[in-house]
């Protein structure tokens, strides 16, 4: 299993803005305890979340809580889901491009 690791800038402020448009409680200091994994995506960026720091635990998933669609450089769309646990915490972003290739670049600099 890969280890954890802190999220980018980029991926920070596409997880934050999934989060505000999903209107949902977190802890205050989410952020500074957020860790991430890769996903085996084909490179798209899908990650696992994880603000707890508990890796090893039983999670499931509940649902989706909000979408964000955007243009990768080559002009294909993508489609980025914010997924919640069982237990209401940030379980996934999940990073779809409609083709099905690497992602080029997240929607933020």
């Amino acid at each position: 299993m890969e280890l954890n690791r802190k999220p980018t800038v980029q991926e920070l402020k596409l997880i934050e803005l999934l989060v505000e448009k999903a209107s949902i409680n977190l802890s205050s200091n989410w952020k500074d305890e957020l860790t991430v994994q890769n996903m085996d995506d084909g490179q798209m960026g899908s990650l696992r979340l994880y603000t707890d720091g508990d890796i090893i635990k039983k999670r499931f998933f509940d649902k989706c809580v909000s979408e964000y669609q955007f243009n990768d450089l080559d002009g294909i769309v993508v489609i980025a889901s914010l997924y919640i646990d069982n237990e209401n915490k940030l379980f996934e972003l999940d990073i779809w491009k409609t083709n099905c290739a690497p992602l080029k670049k997240l929607p933020f600099d």
